[in-house]
């Protein structure tokens, strides 16, 4: 009675092990734009607005997404955008977006690469 008793364990116990593994999902990691605004002196711009704007340049384009968001620039210069609505969990595929900082008359523009589940940054330099 014994031997059969593992008989039916071990296999009951390899499945529940199977879809246990199966369920467990992983978690996405947070898809970050940090653009940093200086001016022509090198100094930190607070209050400016920064546009990243640009299409998914996947390939092949599965689907294409149209960005254009908008931010203001905190203290330290740095303006955030979270992309977390973009990008489904394996999905492949980078985003490249273009960059335009303004604040009054001074503009300045940039290019972004995005990365799924990084944190991306680039520093945008604006001037009359």
């Amino acid at each position: 009675a014994v031997m059969k008793m593992k008989q039916i364990l071990l296999p009951s116990m390899l499945i529940a092990v199977l879809f246990i593994g199966m369920t467990a999902c992983k978690k996405k990691e947070d898809t970050i734009a940090n653009i940093y605004v200086r001016d022509e002196g090198n100094a930190v711009v607070e209050g400016a607005m920064v546009v990243l704007y640009g299409t998914n340049t996947q390939n092949p384009p599965v689907q294409l997404v149209a960005v254009y968001d908008t931010a203001y620039t905190n203290a330290a210069g740095l303006a955030t955008f979270n992309y977390n609505d973009i990008y489904q969990l394996g999905q492949a595929g980078v985003a490249v977006l273009d960059i335009k900082a303004q604040l009054l008359n001074k503009i300045g523009q940039g290019i972004i690469k995005i990365e799924p589940e990084q944190i991306n940054e680039e520093t945008v330099f604006i001037q009359p």
